[in-house]
């Protein structure tokens, strides 16, 4: 039993794992899943289980969580809910890399209050990337086009964009990280003279007063260039969401209060904390340099971040600013923003196409690799489409603009990588699980060091405990772990987007790679999807050929299948009037039926002249047969109950298809066809292909059952498809894969969307998958490897053997540069070849 609950008091994704968690504990409760935006429970059960349950669970794990029936929210409570909700889903603009509030995002930039990492900005297309003209002396001066200034006259200048709320964050902080290397260097100096023999510093002053000296060098340092690190500490340890953050305000910090204490009390300290000297020897180089190093890892990655979604910065660079429409055949320059739908646009030699469109005069060559992946450019004529972003060739052409703004492919590329870069990979599961542990052990470790040092450990002991026990709480780095996931799964899916392969979300990626059995539709999967009427047959003498064509053509003008469209095509060069067709339906994976001229017809496969009591004889069905034999679809036409003739329509497989098939059963993929078409037609399109496992005159329900048997032996199943017909399947299935040139509701079906809708995509997702969850696993082993490594290091376990000590200055050194590594590793994805 599934019901679905309303829960209030969410406000992160923490929040929604304790509730799932809690929730799922319950005796009889299977499956739990909870959305932090809808503020929903979907919880299945064995037996019907009352909703007091699972208040009282909620409420004994110690959570201020509330369960409702649908629609039972108190008034109160619901207005709290939405703006929740309103609070939750924000502007879409700014979010965490590390996911760590699911797909949260927020107005501006700032930090995140889970683990305390910059948020990010969300590349996406808007009026903002329209370029604008200004005066030089007159700023205040700003058009959208050029032209001479109002005030003095000079010509206007390209506007310098507004750098994106990531290069403001690097700059911010570099300038941060300056301020604190000029007053940490000094600090470091002062504290390494030590070790030089009759410290010439002590001939100056007294190391009490160099202490004075050091301490107010790193007020700059540490209430300035780097107290955004102790903010962040705070607000984790008051939140309880303990982080990198965490650690790193709790080693500096003790190391500087520390260091201030012992300053201002020097006899309350024992004498081994002092100097022969009597003063206190003080931290704050430890204290300043840890840091600015950690501020130099900031910085690094700050710059790093910048790169991970390099792929849709570029695709927003395709964005053209203007296009030149023609209306009354006069034509204008005007901005993307004023085009609409149904305007005619001329495209000039080497212009950006502006928006989507079908070309309505002229022919061309369109350059598409930048949203395909592919270097040869495609041969355009009328009727044909066109994307925005991609490149006219040589030729001017005229379109009409059919997808404007959001609608076009090029934003829904960059809307899609978007989503997927924000989403969880299931393989997350485990850094989450691993990082909910992290800083409470890492916390007990650094106790634990202390004691063990102060007990066993040589004289000093007091400052060998204190040394080692900062150094533990520096080197352990669970952002390394946090980042390991996201960062791979933002680059792979920017390389996939550059490549035509559109990624929904991070589980698909994940998928993708385990996939052992692919099942594949025939037309606009297989075949180009650009079918052609080969013959138009006739059964007796009731019927001329060109009254059976009227029937075809007037019936199918009402459908969308690509083969409707080719019989009208075909029957309008054939100069065929066409009558309107009455009650017209289309019978799902059979064919269509109507009223063309007050007679009952009916167009479609042999499954559809049973459908219409229509009798096939022998003769008829062995003439079908010898079309259908060569790979030809066939379609009969029966007129008041009586077959009445047939349409031959050919479909070329793709040039693509054979290798593509080839290489994905070299790769240990079972690939099976799946075909509304009859055996003959399927059997002759295997075996071009090669392909031992087909089954032909499957309707919808017979591709959802034959996804759903293959599950039940325990295959991964994809299925790639292009028709409405396709989308129960593409939905069942464990990757969906639609072909970009199909319906809408087969793409939205799918997790992944192949722009080219050509087989060999199938081939680029399933490599890119392979590299993407490589990368994962790796950067996964570094991040882990890294902290069981350095945290025991930090702790002294080498100094009984090697005498071997982590100053917890190279500790914030190692620590820094942690997640700077796994970021590094996951940008090496951007030079796969896919």
């Amino acid at each position: 039993m599934k019901h679905t609950y309303q829960i209030s008091g969410m406000t992160c994704d923490g929040c929604r794992k304790h509730v799932e968690e809690t929730l799922s504990k319950i005796e009889g409760v299977s499956k739990v899943s909870v959305d932090l935006a809808k503020q929903e429970a979907v919880i299945e059960t064995d037996n019907h289980l009352q909703i007091e349950k699972y208040q009282e669970a909620l409420e004994q794990d110690g959570g201020t969580y509330s369960i409702h029936n649908i629609g039972d929210l108190p008034k109160a409570e619901a207005e709290t809910r939405k703006k929740e909700i309103k609070k939750v889903k924000g502007n879409g603009t700014f979010y965490c890399p590390m996911h760590c509030e699911g797909e949260k995002t927020y107005d501006k930039a700032g930090d995140c209050p889970v683990c305390g990492m910059d948020l990010v900005e969300e590349q996406k297309l808007s009026s903002s990337n329209t370029e604008q003209w200004t005066c030089p002396m007159h700023p205040e001066i700003i058009r959208d086009e050029p032209g001479a200034c109002p005030i003095c006259g000079m010509d206007l200048v390209p506007m310098e964009p507004d750098i994106s709320a990531e290069e403001k964050t690097y700059k911010k902080l570099l300038k941060k990280l300056w301020i604190a290397t000029i007053f940490t260097f000094p600090i470091f100096l002062m504290a390494m003279s030590e070790m030089i023999p009759n410290n010439p510093l002590y001939n100056l002053m007294e190391q009490k007063y160099w202490n004075w000296v050091q301490f107010a060098l790193s007020i700059p340092v540490v209430f300035y260039a780097t107290w955004m690190f102790f903010e962040r500490a705070y607000k984790s340890i008051k939140t309880w969401n303990l982080n990198m953050f965490t650690l790193i305000g709790i080693g500096a910090g003790a190391a500087f209060l520390f260091s201030v204490f012992g300053m201002f009390f020097p006899d309350i300290f024992p004498e081994q904390f002092k100097s022969h000297t009597g003063a206190v020897h003080v931290y704050f180089e430890a204290a300043t340099v840890i840091l600015t190093l950690v501020l130099l890892g900031q910085v690094l990655e700050a710059r790093a971040h910048s790169k991970t979604n390099s792929a849709v910065k570029e695709l927003l660079k395709l964005a053209p600013n203007r296009a030149i429409r023609v209306k009354n055949g006069i034509e204008e320059e005007v901005t993307i923003e004023q085009i609409v739908i149904g305007d005619i646009l001329r495209v000039k030699p080497g212009e950006k196409i502006p928006v989507d469109g079908a070309i309505t005069e002229g022919e061309t060559s369109v350059d598409e690799s930048m949203i395909t992946g592919e270097p040869i450019p495609v041969t355009k004529s009328i009727d044909d489409k066109v994307s925005s972003g991609t490149i006219n060739g040589n030729q001017s052409f005229l379109m009409k603009a059919e997808k404007v703004g959001s609608d076009t492919l090029l934003s829904q590329i960059v809307e899609m990588v978007n989503n997927a870069s924000r989403s969880r990979a299931p393989i997350q599961k485990l850094a989450d699980t691993v990082s909910g542990y992290f800083v409470p052990i890492v916390v007990l470790v650094s106790i634990i060091t202390f004691i063990v040092w102060a007990v066993f450990g040589p004289q000093p002991v007091y400052v060998y405990a204190f040394v080692n026990a900062i150094a533990v709480l520096i080197i352990a780095c669970p952002c390394a772990l946090g980042l390991a996931t996201p960062m791979s799964v933002m680059v792979g899916v920017g390389k996939g987007a550059q490549n035509g392969v559109l990624i929904k979300n991070a589980e698909a990626l994940e998928k993708m790679d385990k996939v052992d059995t692919l099942i594949i539709d025939k037309t606009g999967t297989i075949t180009e999807g650009k079918p052609t009427v080969e013959k138009i047959g006739i059964f007796g003498d009731s019927y001329t050929e060109k009254e059976v064509l009227q029937f075809i053509v007037s019936l199918n003008k009402m459908s969308e299948h690509p083969l409707a469209d080719a019989t009208v095509k075909y029957g309008k060069e054939q100069n065929i009037e066409i009558i309107n067709a009455e009650n017209f339906s289309a019978v799902t994976g059979k064919g269509v039926e109507g009223k063309v001229n007050g007679k009952k017809v009916d167009l479609g496969n042999a499954k559809m002249m049973e459908y219409a009591q229509a009798e096939i004889t022998s003769e008829m069905e062995t003439e079908a047969q010898n079309f259908q034999k060569q790979g030809k679809t066939v379609s009969y036409l029966s007129v008041e109950g009586k077959v009445a003739g047939y349409v031959v329509i050919g479909d070329k497989i793709k040039p693509t298809s054979a290798k593509a098939i080839k290489e994905l059963m070299e790769k240990g993929i079972d690939v099976i066809m799946l075909t509304g078409d009859n055996h003959d037609t399927a059997q002759a399109v295997a075996k071009e292909l090669n392909l031992v496992h087909f089954k032909a005159g499957m309707l919808p329900e017979n591709k959802l059952q034959e996804v759903e048997k293959l599950q039940k032996n325990g295959k991964i199943v994809a299925m790639a498809g292009d028709g409405i017909n396709d989308a129960p399947a593409l939905a069942k299935s464990d990757v969906g894969i639609a072909m970009g040139t199909g319906t809408d509701v087969a793409i939205e079906s799918a997790m992944i969307t192949l722009v080219q809708g050509d087989l060999h995509g199938i081939v680029k997702a399933r490599n890119l998958s392979d590299a993407v969850m490589k990368n994962i696993k790796q950067n996964l082993f570094f991040a882990l490897g890294y902290n069981i490594l350095g945290i025991p290091i930090a702790a002294g376990v080498l100094f009984p053997v090697f005498g071997i000590l982590l100053s917890p200055m190279i500790a914030a050194l190692a620590m820094s540069f942690s997640s700077v590594s796994v970021i590094g590793n996951s940008l090496r994805l951007k030079n796969i070849k896919i």
